[in-house]
């Protein structure tokens, strides 16, 4: 491939190169005329990601889906949302599992010989062609876009091996991307069932899950938290750590007279992007007056969130400052920090069902203080953690991998549909590193 600028490839209008046809209506069509087998009917949530969801749809009769043989969908098909919140996503129909047809939300657009299904898909998701229904949908009420603006949309327009080539090349990339979530997905639901187990049946000292309840009933015991193993106590939290909630409450939080000094503070959104790793730094910081009506909490404290997003966690790489929106949580024996964290962030959701059921949910110390804490032996703790962090590790590279791989498809799509970067069709066999 080479890196050269070359000129750019002519542009055509899309109406002469694709048939584009779509619905204002279906003549009354009521939810009651869906039927459990039928033809398909895509809509707008279908289209997610360039993926087409033909799981999760309706079905009509086969009268109604005769009725618009305009829209009948075949392999090779752009599907595009004109209409709403989502309108500019689309997908491309790579095989029919039925019969399949849109509502009015979705136009199709089949492109001529001229023209490769794979090359206008990923030119429609291009900067360029997106900018333009930016532009069409402004000041709009309910964002639309009209079919015969659509025939007048450019696209540029290179051989047909050549578009093949960067469709491959593009194609093959995104195969690679969906991989990697996949993986990720995976791994996320193996975080889930290994959180469970480790909490409920421990470690033994050669590093594997103790046998279930069921197995080995005799290596259990019952407690307040349920079947727990014989060597493990419950505690409250606060017989475990010291809890304090943060006190700084001024409004507006950027109120000069307080911030730009040497403390780091803390807030709600600094938690949330941490991912519940290590926080070293935070988005702003307090003067000596903010420090005076605040409270400095010192590393290696468990930060939680009580309002909003609730229960989400992090743990301070350096002493900070902190709102009363979060609550400071500190161990009294360091080996048990991440252990209590893992514990907060595995009871989220009951957290969450204790937030009262308003606008502003939130919960308390009440809440906190007497939640109920495992305590396995601390050589187990540190089995625990460890089993944990290696899940976590690999989460971490692939969720990395995945950053690069977008980055990677951003640049090739913005030098390959615009002939900025010439391919030629030999070249298509693998992606660009």
């Amino acid at each position: 491939m080479s890196s050269r600028l070359d000129p750019r490839w002519p542009e055509v209008r899309l109406g002469d190169h694709a048939r584009i046809k779509a619905r204002l209506g279906w003549k009354g069509l009521k939810a009651n005329e869906y039927v459990l087998d039928g033809p398909i009917f895509l809509a707008a949530p279908n289209l997610r990601g360039g993926r087409i969801d033909f799981e999760h749809v309706d079905h009509l009769p086969q009268w109604r889906y005769e009725e618009s043989p305009e829209i009948q969908l075949a392999v090779g098909d752009v599907l595009l949302v004109k209409d709403g919140s989502t309108l500019g996503m689309s997908g491309i129909v790579k095989n029919l599992p039925a019969p399949t047809t849109v509502n009015g939300s979705i136009a199709v657009i089949r492109p001529h010989a001229s023209l490769a299904s794979g090359f206008l898909f990923y030119s429609i998701n291009g900067q360029r062609f997106q900018r333009l229904i930016w532009l069409r949908r402004a000041g709009l009420g309910v964002p639309h876009l009209f079919q015969a603006d659509l025939r007048e949309f450019k696209v540029s327009l290179p051989s047909v091996a050549e578009q093949n080539s960067v469709d491959e090349i593009l194609s093959t990339l995104d195969e690679t991307i969906e991989q990697t979530e996949m993986l990720i997905a995976k791994y996320q639901q193996m975080k889930a069932g290994l959180m469970q187990d480790l909490f409920t049946r421990g470690v033994t000292p050669d590093g594997r899950l103790r046998p279930t309840c069921a197995q080995a009933l005799h290596l259990y015991k019952e407690s307040p938290l349920g079947w727990i193993p014989r060597e493990w106590d419950v505690q409250p939290l606060s017989e475990l750590a010291q809890i304090d909630r943060g006190k700084f409450s001024v409004r507006p939080r950027n109120d000069p007279r307080y911030y730009d000094g040497p403390y780091p503070f803390i807030q709600t959104g600094d938690v949330a992007l941490s991912g519940g790793r290590l926080l070293f730094a935070s988005c702003q910081s307090l003067n000596a007056k903010g420090l005076a009506v605040s409270r400095l909490f010192e590393r290696g404290t468990i930060m939680v969130t009580i309002a909003a997003n609730i229960a989400d966690t992090c743990t301070l790489g350096v002493p900070m400052c902190a709102p009363d929106s979060l609550v400071g949580i500190k161990p009294y024996r360091d080996e048990l920090t991440q252990f209590i964290e893992l514990c907060i962030r595995r009871r989220k959701h009951w957290f969450e069902s204790r937030a009262p059921q308003t606008a502003q949910k939130n919960i308390n110390l009440s809440d906190l203080r007497p939640m109920l804490v495992p305590v396995p032996t601390e050589r187990e703790i540190g089995h625990i953690v460890q089993a944990f962090d290696s899940l976590e590790r690999s989460t971490e590279a692939n969720e990395s991998q995945l950053n690069k791989l977008r980055q990677l498809k951003l640049g090739l799509m913005h030098d390959l549909l615009t002939g900025r970067v010439r391919v030629k069709a030999s070249e298509s066999e693998g992606v660009p590193a």
